[in-house]
């Protein structure tokens, strides 16, 4: 429990790559910054003028596709603005494995907002970022110090996994990933690699034959790291949640299999954010665990 209550009023923020769209952050209280795209050398800005849907055209079109940061200028405008009606704020983007947007802000917090704004980079991407930016939010409603909030967050930032099986590698080759002969091989073999993200590190975790071979070496691997890691299922001091790229009706069997898997446990699913769907291609399935934190 907090130590000393903040009399502060403390607002949270995340980027898009927690999945998390305008209208739920309105609903949550949160405040979420849209991630910058270029496709075919314009910008855009997810759940801002750009939607899933249109994102996946782009992409089945072989248009080139890449990421960006947002602006220092686009996040000073937001933190001037919040700090108009709160006192300080917490941002937590999309982990500092995944893209130089962490650094970038935790750069301008240091120099123009010391003490008002606080950085956490507690390696985070998806439906765990979502998670730590309603475990934020909590914290703040109890009365914690923005002090308080980021040790929590960096104190458990390794307390939570993430296993994704791509249906291509395709985009894994386009992008530079993995080699063009891996990629050719894994098509030849029709393999589903399977990759983990522990902590900011993307990785190999295992290669499946078939989607039904993948899907159980990731129930395998939560299960695992719940025994080892979480306390064991008894303790139920865990969230479960999934994400997929693109197929809505793959996804929502996914669900169910998890839903079986661990009966009892209320699984949120989301889309996986653009950022990570832009490298992995359509007709990915991910789950993660994360260890709850408590407020």
């Amino acid at each position: 429990m907090s130590t000393t209550f903040s009399m502060s009023k403390i607002a949270i923020i995340t980027d898009s790559n927690s999945g998390v769209t305008q209208s739920q952050a309105e609903e949550l209280g949160i405040f979420v910054v849209p991630m910058p795209f270029m496709i075919n050398n314009e910008e855009f800005f997810e759940d801002i003028n750009l939607t899933q849907e249109q994102f996946y055209a782009k992409l089945g079109e072989d248009a080139s596709v890449s990421t960006s940061q947002p602006t220092p200028d686009s996040l000073m405008t937001l933190w001037d603005k919040v700090l108009k009606e709160y006192d300080q704020i917490i941002y937590i983007p999309m982990s500092s494995g995944l893209s130089g947007s962490c650094q970038s802000a935790y750069m301008i917090a240091q120099e123009e907002y010391e003490g008002k704004v606080f950085v956490v980079d507690n390696q985070r991407i998806s439906v765990t970022q979502r998670q730590s930016a309603l475990d934020a939010k909590a914290m703040a409603d109890a009365g914690y110090s923005a002090e308080e909030i980021v040790k929590v967050l960096m104190d458990t930032k390794f307390e939570s996994s993430i296993y994704i099986m791509l249906d291509t590698l395709y985009y894994l080759k386009k992008g530079g990933r993995i080699t063009p002969a891996a990629a050719a091989l894994g098509t030849l073999l029709r393999l589903k690699p399977v990759l983990q993200i522990q902590g900011e590190k993307l990785d190999a975790f295992a290669k499946a034959r078939t989607s039904s071979q993948g899907k159980t070496i990731m129930i395998n691997a939560i299960k695992a790291d719940i025994e080892n890691r979480f306390g064991g299922m008894d303790a139920k001091d865990f969230h479960i949640a999934c994400a997929y790229t693109q197929d809505l009706d793959l996804a929502n069997d996914w669900k169910k299999e998890l839903e079986e898997a661990f009966p009892g446990f209320d699984i949120h699913m989301d889309p996986l954010s653009l950022s990570v769907a832009c490298h992995i291609g359509p007709g990915a399935l991910a789950v993660t665990v994360t260890k709850k934190v408590h407020v």
